[in-house]
């Protein structure tokens, strides 16, 4: 390790640990350290309330679980007090966020549009009511979902009958079954293992999770092409230690929420999906397939019954206009 990296990663810790006196809020992060959401949200956060404040509020992360095992847990674990804020998937608690949830549905939203926009075009007028007991810091998408195959090839949507694919959440499971699909729901802690021993011969999510969970190690093949939807992610912080922050460090953290620290982390997110899909396609142990015209047109035809279902089921038709923009 060179000067300048001990430099930095000194000059971080005192950020995210704080200083003495300081009061300190707790960032319930229950991946590991070096995930995206370190470098794109949680030091950002740090250093404004730290910089704000002249270090009067600080922010620490608590990664890989620190503050309590499960990342389906997280909302939860935000509005019990046991963390002040916290990031977590609409997906592992589908039933919480029902309209938030749209952003995630096949060809709700075109491939290259950002999420977060969306999700906060949504906010107000149809999404807030999903956040009880909350401030909501954050919400954004990831790049585009797409397959990654233990060892299977699929080009078409009959390849994928009667494998079994990890689903985020009860959106994407639908659409596995639509394609005929056995959904698998397991936290994404555990797909690396649930791959290797072939608990599941799959997965729907975006290619950031094969280097920061390191999947790249046991994905065999990638495709690529069709409008799976995406995942949708939120930080909250709880309502009350929201309300007695001291003036400046509200302000502080008002200055970055909401859109500038949303449109921060999708960023980073797609960079790291790229940068990871680039990787696979250098890599001689992945084959990826990009499908486009009929090949993923196939799938999308099959995938819009599911989109149409969920939005009649939820009413949710308000909420998808407003991401669009409509």
């Amino acid at each position: 390790m060179n000067i300048t990296t001990i430099a930095h990663a000194a000059g971080l810790s005192a950020i995210l640990a704080g200083t003495a006196g300081a009061e300190e809020l707790k960032y319930a992060n229950w991946a590991p350290p070096m995930h995206t959401i370190t470098a794109a949200q949680i030091e950002p956060l740090a250093r404004a309330l730290d910089e704000g404040t002249g270090g009067a509020v600080t922010l620490r992360g608590f990664h890989g679980g620190e503050l309590g095992a499960g990342p389906a847990d997280q909302f939860v674990r935000v509005v019990q007090g046991t963390a002040d804020m916290g990031w977590g998937l609409h997906g592992y608690t589908s039933s919480q966020f029902p309209k938030s949830l749209v952003l995630e549905l096949p060809g709700a939203l075109p491939l290259d549009q950002p999420g977060y926009e969306a999700l906060w075009r949504a906010f107000d007028g149809e999404l807030k009511q999903e956040y009880p007991m909350t401030e909501v810091i954050a919400l954004w998408g990831s790049e585009p979902n797409i397959l990654m195959m233990r060892d299977k090839t699929v080009r078409a949507p009959a390849d994928l009958e009667g494998l079994k694919i990890r689903v985020a959440g009860a959106i994407s499971a639908a659409a596995m079954e639509a394609l005929g699909a056995t959904p698998v729901q397991i936290p994404m802690t555990q797909v690396y293992n649930g791959l290797q021993t072939g608990l599941i011969d799959g997965l729907v999510s975006g290619a950031s999770v094969l280097s920061d969970f390191k999947l790249d190690e046991v994905v065999g093949t990638v495709t690529t092409g069709p409008n799976f939807g995406r995942l949708t992610f939120y930080t909250v912080m709880n309502a009350k230690a929201y309300d007695k922050l001291p003036g400046e460090a509200r302000a502080a953290l008002d200055a970055i929420k909401g859109a500038p620290i949303s449109e921060m982390t999708e960023t980073a997110w797609v960079a790291t999906a790229q940068k990871a899909l680039e990787a696979a396609r250098a890599s001689d142990d992945t084959e990826v397939i990009d499908l486009a015209g009929a090949g993923a047109r196939a799938f999308d035809d099959a995938l819009a019954q599911v989109t149409d279902a969920y939005v009649a089921r939820e009413n949710a038709g308000a909420a998808l206009a407003a991401m669009r923009g409509e």
